[in-house]
């Protein structure tokens, strides 16, 4: 979805490095609320951000996990944070929906999205709706990725 024109969002996390475990307390075997991220190189012109958090490793294909939109634009995105307009995640849900692999390891990816200007989606949306909505005003994006494995899984 990346093009010439958009530039990099640096994404971090005070719960976690990029590419290291996510701590259990943001899973289905803790509290399952979203991790604080921190996002620095948004550009001056972005009216919102987007996140999608997303398990590639799935066994039936890639499982979102997290869809939310519109959420105005700021540095820090806080834990247990609802901040915009949820969609629905593949569990059927809307808000965050933590990792759950059934067995072995998997990776999810948190992708953040800077927008030009807030989307007209409704509560609830699927992935495919925000995609297409976010298609001509992404502005810049960025992601970071953790790890995680259900104890005796």
């Amino acid at each position: 979805m990346i093009n010439s024109k958009q530039k990099v969002l640096t994404i971090s996390s005070t719960a976690f490095n990029n590419e290291t475990n996510i701590p259990v307390k943001y899973t289905c075997d803790g509290d399952d609320t979203n991790p604080p991220l921190t996002i620095t190189d948004i550009p001056e012109e972005a009216h919102s951000l987007a996140i999608i958090m997303e398990d590639p490793d799935a066994p039936k294909g890639t499982f979102t996990h997290w869809l939310v939109w519109n959420i105005p634009v700021s540095h820090h995105i806080k834990e247990h944070a609802n901040p915009g307009i949820s969609g629905n995640n593949s569990a059927g849900k809307t808000g965050y929906h933590g990792p759950c692999p059934p067995s072995g390891s998997h990776r999810y990816y948190f992708h953040v999205y800077a927008l030009n200007d807030k989307l007209d989606l409704p509560v609830g949306a699927d992935r495919a709706s925000l995609e297409k909505s976010m298609t001509d005003h992404i502005l810049a994006q960025g992601s970071i990725m953790a790890h995680y494995q259900r104890a005796g899984k």
